[in-house]
């Protein structure tokens, strides 16, 4: 990766608070996930059964199929709004957003349509015990139908990223997640609700973050009047490229989420208990990617302005100083897991069997971050630059050529193999991604 040092890129580096502006306020907001995710094992995890745990575990990977299927919304709207700040008007801006949020809540209506074949069709496939498998369509199905405000979350999130207002897509994750966690604690701890409530909270605090996300676009001087919800949908239609991106970057997000999936499913035909530990470890994962992610997220941003203003040297310093960050907070990440993972493990589950059995599987966790960082860096590259085909052919790659032919030849090895078939992933997804840093280097000067 020497080009990436040559020419002028160094000179006209971007600065360290420029990087921090957007990356902060965004591993504050990304940081609000993993930690409803803590708060929901440690209360199914506290309860007399891992049953329960593992129920939440197989409900959540279903919504993480839907919703997270649907994480293109986030990633499209960020990437365009990115390159039209850069250089169009606020009316153009705000069209992105408009476009997008039609699409999303096309997708939400089809969702509570067809949610009872989805069921149907993502529990026969799922393996699990009859118990764990009857809390988990419990759970479906009351979480469903926070389907539509899900994916307009996603869509606004994303133009707000775009816009660089990373301080109001703070406030927008905190206000959900903080209102999730609350509902978390009431509703199972005192009212004695089981899985159920932990999907009853998710639907309320989807729905409060929307109210005020509209809120903050207001604020913001949103201009509702001039929407043309006709207008918006023929211009959409005949804008393919568009279609075109939203599908390769669907794709994407299909495969990474069908790779988790699989990497759950395969943990549960060992049983409930190894289930809950994979899930009580997954956790230390789902962390540390979310804060990596806010460097992803300063490298979209950055990347797309530089792209819209066709600036190569610009693109270059962005990718050069997120990396040296996020190396170093994934190198921290290392050292805190290997110094604290017991305390942290006990911290989620009190159940002995599970939390024995995720001490056997920590070093996976720890050796995580250094393997992964590279794939999140690059992801808000490719985001930044929307460039759909290009991450769409690396993660089929990565997924179908090492991550399951991984897993095939280490079967023997039981869910250590599970594990290292995983590491595999996150290395093949950075090797693919940069193949094609000096086609996009090169891209970028030519159009200069």
């Amino acid at each position: 990766m020497a080009f990436l040092f040559s020419g002028t890129a160094l000179k006209k580096a971007l600065s360290h608070q420029q990087i921090w502006a957007i990356a902060g306020p965004m591993i504050l907001a990304n940081l609000s996930t993993p930690i409803l995710g803590l708060v929901d094992t440690a209360v199914m995890g506290h309860l007399n059964s891992p049953i329960y745990l593992g129920a939440v575990a197989l409900g959540s990977m279903v919504f993480t199929f839907l919703f997270w299927g649907f994480g293109f919304l986030r990633m499209v709207t960020t990437g365009l709004t990115s390159q039209v700040n850069g250089h169009g008007s606020q009316q153009e801006t705000e069209s992105v957003l408009i476009q997008s949020a039609l699409l999303a809540s096309g997708i939400a209506l089809l969702l509570l349509l067809l949610q009872w074949p989805i069921a149907k069709i993502a529990f026969s496939l799922i393996d699990g015990s009859a118990e764990v498998l009857l809390q988990a369509q419990q759970y479906f199905f009351v979480r469903i139908w926070s389907a539509p405000a899900t994916l307009l979350n996603y869509a606004i999130m994303g133009w707000l990223i775009g816009i660089s207002a990373s301080r109001s897509a703070l406030a927008m994750a905190v206000v959900i997640n903080i209102t999730n966690i609350v509902l978390d604690l009431l509703f199972v701890n005192v009212l004695e609700m089981k899985a159920d409530g932990v999907a009853l909270a998710s639907v309320i605090a989807e729905l409060s973050g929307l109210i005020f996300a509209l809120f903050l676009l207001t604020r913001r001087g949103f201009q509702w009047q001039s929407i043309d919800i006709p207008q918006a949908i023929k211009r959409f239609i005949k804008e393919r490229h568009q279609l075109a991106l939203h599908g390769n970057f669907m794709l994407r997000t299909l495969c990474l989420i069908f790779s988790f999936a699989f990497f759950t499913n395969q943990g549960a035909q060992h049983g409930d208990v190894v289930l809950a530990a994979n899930m009580v470890l997954l956790n230390f994962i789902t962390f540390m990617a979310y804060v990596l992610d806010g460097f992803a997220n300063a490298t979209e941003v950055m990347t797309g302005k530089a792209v819209g203003r066709k600036d190569k040297d610009m693109l270059k310093a962005s990718l050069l100083m997120n990396g040296q960050w996020a190396l170093a907070v994934a190198a921290l990440f290392s050292l805190m897991y290997g110094l604290f993972h017991q305390q942290i493990v006990s911290m989620l589950t009190d159940i002995p069997a599970v939390a024995t059995l995720a001490e056997q599987y920590s070093t996976w966790v720890i050796i995580a971050p250094l393997l992964a960082v590279w794939s999140y860096l690059f992801d808000g590259l490719f985001v930044g630059a929307t460039l759909g085909k290009e991450m769409r052919n690396a993660m089929l790659f990565s997924v179908f050529v090492c991550f399951l032919p991984s897993w095939y030849f280490f079967q023997d090895y039981g869910n250590h193999g599970l594990w290292a078939a995983l590491m595999v992933l996150f290395i093949a997804r950075a090797i693919s991604q940069a193949a094609y840093l000096p086609g996009i280097f090169q891209r970028i000067a030519l159009k200069k």
